[in-house]
């Protein structure tokens, strides 16, 4: 698990860099559909500007927070194909 957590980084720091949404987030706990916490931490420090980044990283204001990263990966890919 440790090393699929690296790898979903990796990929999220190129998609960042090139200017893409991450895709880690499409990664969830099949229990509640949510990212484990390993995938809020590593954001945490530059996401916590982010007037909806969540306080807890469980319960609705993180589904919603996930919800709407998961979107825009969605769109950002569907409109690139």
């Amino acid at each position: 698990m440790r090393q699929l957590c690296k790898v979903l980084d990796r990929i999220d720091e190129d998609a960042r860099a090139a200017g893409q949404p991450g895709l880690a987030v499409l990664v969830v706990r099949q229990s509640d559909g949510l990212p484990g916490h390993g995938w809020f931490v590593t954001r945490s420090q530059a996401r916590a500007h982010e007037s909806d980044w969540p306080d807890n990283w469980e319960g609705e204001a993180a589904r919603r927070y996930v919800v709407k990263a998961q979107d825009e990966a969605f769109a950002y890919w569907s409109a690139a194909v």
